[in-house]
């Protein structure tokens, strides 16, 4: 190995693919969904990392599963699904009221969306939006807290946490699913390249008088990929890890966070109940495919003992 600094020890080799890597990463994602500062916000950050001292390479290296994450969720915006099947609005709708319909007492059924969205207050506005705003610092701050406590455990837990999404991304282009909020805007009509809306989330906006929720959903990569709601995931897989590490003040606050996040989605209309479940489902299923695939295949198993290695 040839040594480039005195206290970060590093190959001409690893720099020359890091760099590599990083210019592939912004031409390729230029060339398919133009060019954004937070690819570039992105690479220097690792970069920055990798190269500062042996303890952010480890930092950085370990994050990287959350890095495919974002990458992977912001390329999907060159793929849309609704190129590749039907999307699916008034059946699901009709499922929704069907199996969850609330009378309202004039003779109509509605969605519990519909029923919440009549009986909005300001409250339930402020507190839906401070648990939705949980739903990536949650397992991010959960995973910063692993890493240095317990580092096998971060690893079952992000890629835990990966292998879920990939489950979700792989549903949104099986079924590809109007949210509620855009059957209120739109009815049942297809519209391809709907922009993202902020929904319920406006008025947590407009209370503050910040673009908190509307600069978050003006990046979204597609708006018919409400099923599963893998934000319902996310917090059952910190709740689950929570336990696992027999952290269990910690695994209350998280069981709270979750719960509201759950209802936050069906308050604020961008998830039907059955978007939850399939989250939830998700989040089941990625959970119980890692423990099965880190027992029973060799491979998975010495891909986790690299990680470690790596980050140690």
């Amino acid at each position: 190995m040839t040594t480039v600094t005195g206290t970060s020890p590093l190959s001409y080799r690893s720099i020359l693919t890091l760099t590599v890597i990083s210019a592939l990463y912004l031409v390729v994602s230029a060339l398919l969904i133009g060019f954004k500062t937070d690819q570039l916000f992105l690479v220097i950050l690792f970069n920055a990392l990798y190269y500062s001292s042996k303890s952010t390479r480890r930092f950085i290296l370990g994050f990287s599963v959350f890095i495919v994450f974002w990458i992977l969720f912001d390329i999907m915006k060159a793929f849309p699904n609704y190129r590749f099947n039907t999307v699916h609005i008034e059946d699901i709708y009709n499922t929704e009221k069907r199996l969850f319909g609330i009378n309202s007492g004039d003779g109509r059924t509605l969605t519990p969306n519909e029923y919440w969205l009549l009986h909005e207050n300001s409250f339930l506005d402020i507190l839906s939006g401070l648990f939705y705003l949980c739903w990536i610092p949650l397992p991010l701050g959960f995973g910063v807290y692993l890493f240095y406590k317990d580092r096998r455990s971060f690893f079952n837990f992000s890629l835990s946490f990966l292998l879920t999404n990939v489950l979700g991304f792989i549903i949104y282009y099986v079924y590809p699913a109007a949210p509620p909020w855009y059957v209120e805007q739109y009815g049942f009509n297809f519209h391809a390249g709907t922009p993202g809306n902020t929904a319920g989330f406006a008025r947590f906006d407009h209370f503050f008088n910040l673009p908190v929720f509307s600069s978050l959903y003006a990046k979204s990569s597609n708006v018919f990929a409400a099923m599963p709601s893998l934000h319902s995931s996310y917090p059952l897989i910190v709740f689950y890890y929570g336990i696992r590490t027999k952290l269990r003040r910690a695994s209350i606050l998280f069981a709270g966070i979750m719960i509201g996040i759950w209802f936050a989605a069906i308050y604020s209309s961008h998830h039907y109940m059955l978007d939850v479940i399939a989250g939830i489902c998700c989040g089941i299923t990625g959970i119980v495919l890692f423990n099965y695939l880190s027992r029973k295949n060799i491979f998975f198993g010495r891909f986790i003992e690299a990680c470690l290695r790596a980050t140690t």
